[in-house]
């Protein structure tokens, strides 16, 4: 891997450490930001208020602003430095957390988490890019595990536990209170790497037309995934007027980068020439559709079927932060001390998820931690071997002026994949629920000798304890059909488990397909060049 761009930096040992420590710790305070909403929704609306229709604006605010900072961050780095855009995001998150723990007020706490997702966004890409651009070629596999923790397995297994635990013993504030001490601890670590000053980005214009075509596709992209499923889909003139949107921004933004100059547009598209760079983009959205696919899926069928506390649900996935923190760093050693292509762990990766997924389809609504620990460990192992080295494969090729741009556009595949991954799940559980509860339905009818005797046994127990027994009829009647209801449900989510089976299945061969038709296209581009 010594042939590749990245120089060693003349950074000194001790500012190298402390700016990876604080990179980490930086990403760490997004993490706890950015996922708050996915178990504290409803202590928030309840604080705040707020309508499912007004609490909707914090979800797309904060993703959407996180978009926008993905294309924006070239042309911030640019102007600040990659570290002092590091510095000044993280500075930024730190404020917009301590501001909204004091917050009860639901436009305030949105203009907050348009802030927190803006400043997250920057951050993440600052962060990586500095990280690729100060640490040798050599190092960047053993560097990019380190980081991944604060930016890839916190998220998905580690803040879910640390939400569930505040909200069940203080309060949703809590959440956002954690990250004040981080912030401050990752900016007093970045200003003792000052003298990172080997990692520039290139100076740029700023692209007015390009940042709103951009905006526009943020939004609309955004809030389509996150509400097309409750404005169902297709049938809503709004939901069409949004896919109008997003479609006529995201062409006229391709459109407007391809034929602008290269130092005057938000978004450079020419690194897409690079083979590694489109693959991994490509891969970038199976990526994300599996880590927020699967961070979803888990703790939703924890909750509403298994009935666990928001602290029981995120001690499901707390174990296998293990398998994913174990598995990165062995990806690392392959690459690193053994000289494997990092391509060579993709397999296992989505081999194992595949495996989870498929362990996971069997569960049913009596499953405890301990049945679904084995498909949990195995979907942890499976994310860090698959994450570091799409990760790698993708950034490792380019060159230091580039760097800044893959880094925006791979997180802007990932994010959307997760966007696309959750939308898909969301309105397949819902569909899949309904059609399973008709279907479930038509054999519990009143003269069904069992059902007769099933609510009259019910009924005799119920008056046992003091009922009367007409209520202790209608009750048992009730009973039934809450259980007709969980168990609809819960072959729902099994359903929805083997359905992302069958998506790895088929997004396996449409990768290396990918690969293959990427690199003749490639080679073909580069004979005609010589020619």
């Amino acid at each position: 891997m010594s042939d590749l761009p990245i120089e060693r930096s003349r950074v000194l040992p001790l500012s190298r450490t402390s700016l990876l420590a604080g990179a980490v710790l930086a990403a760490l305070t997004e993490a706890i930001a950015g996922t708050v909403l996915s178990l504290a929704r409803l202590d928030i609306m309840g604080d705040t208020y707020a309508s499912s229709d007004e609490f909707v604006r914090l979800d797309v605010g904060y993703t959407a602003a996180k978009l926008l900072a993905f294309g924006l961050a070239p042309w911030i780095a640019g102007r600040f430095t990659l570290q002092g855009a590091l510095s000044a995001a993280t500075a930024a998150m730190t404020l917009a957390c301590a501001l909204s723990v004091y917050c009860s007020e639901l436009n305030t706490l949105f203009a907050l988490r348009v802030l927190q997702g803006f400043a997250g966004g920057v951050l993440l890409v600052s962060a990586q890019t500095l990280l690729f651009q100060v640490f040798a070629a050599r190092d960047q596999p053993i560097i990019q595990a380190v980081f991944a923790i604060g930016a890839v397995v916190a998220p998905a297994t580690l803040t879910p536990f640390m939400h569930g635990w505040l909200l069940d013993t203080v309060s949703w504030q809590w959440i956002f209170a954690a990250v004040i001490p981080l912030g401050l601890a990752a900016l007093c670590l970045l200003a003792g790497s000052s003298n990172a000053d080997a990692a520039e980005a290139r100076r740029l214009r700023f692209d007015w037309p390009g940042t709103a075509l951009f905006a526009a596709a943020a939004v609309s992209i955004t809030y389509l995934l996150n509400q097309g499923n409750r404005l169902d889909w297709l049938r809503n003139d709004n939901v069409l007027l949004l896919v109008l949107v997003a479609g006529a921004s995201t062409i006229l933004l391709i459109a407007h980068s391809l034929r602008g100059k290269r130092d005057a547009t938000l978004l450079d598209l020419g690194i897409f020439g690079n083979g590694g760079f489109a693959f991994g983009f490509i891969a970038s959205f199976v990526a994300g559709f599996a880590l927020l696919g699967s961070s979803y899926l888990i703790p939703a069928f924890s909750i509403s079927i298994l009935r666990m506390t928001p602290t029981a649900a995120g001690t499901l996935l707390l174990p296998s932060s293990l398998m994913f923190v174990a598995t990165l760093f062995l990806t690392a050693l392959l690459i690193r001390r053994v000289g494997l292509p990092p391509a060579i762990t993709v397999p296992f990766g989505v081999l194992g998820l595949m495996c989870a997924m498929w362990m996971l389809s069997g569960s049913s609504s009596g499953s405890g931690i301990p049945d679904m620990l084995p498909a949990i460990l195995v979907r942890g192992a499976a994310l860090g071997f698959l994450f570091l080295s799409i990760t790698l494969i993708t950034m490792l090729s380019l060159g230091r002026a580039e760097l800044v741009y893959g880094v925006a556009l791979f997180n802007v595949g990932r994010q959307i994949g997760g966007l696309i991954g959750i939308a898909f799940l969301q309105t397949f559980i819902e569909d899949q629920t309904a059609q399973n509860r008709a279907v479930l339905a038509a054999h519990i009818t009143p003269g069904n000798m069992e059902v007769m005797e099933r609510i009259a046994l019910t009924s005799r127990r119920l008056a046992a304890h003091g009922m009367e027994m007409g209520a202790a009829t209608r009750a048992s009647a009730a009973l039934i059909g809450k259980q007709l209801m969980v168990q609809a449900s819960t072959i729902a989510f099994n359903t929805a488990f083997f359905s992302v089976f069958l998506f790895f299945l088929g997004a396996a061969p449409c990768l290396i397909l990918s690969k293959i038709v990427i690199g003749k296209l490639i080679a073909r581009r580069k004979l005609a060049a010589e020619a």
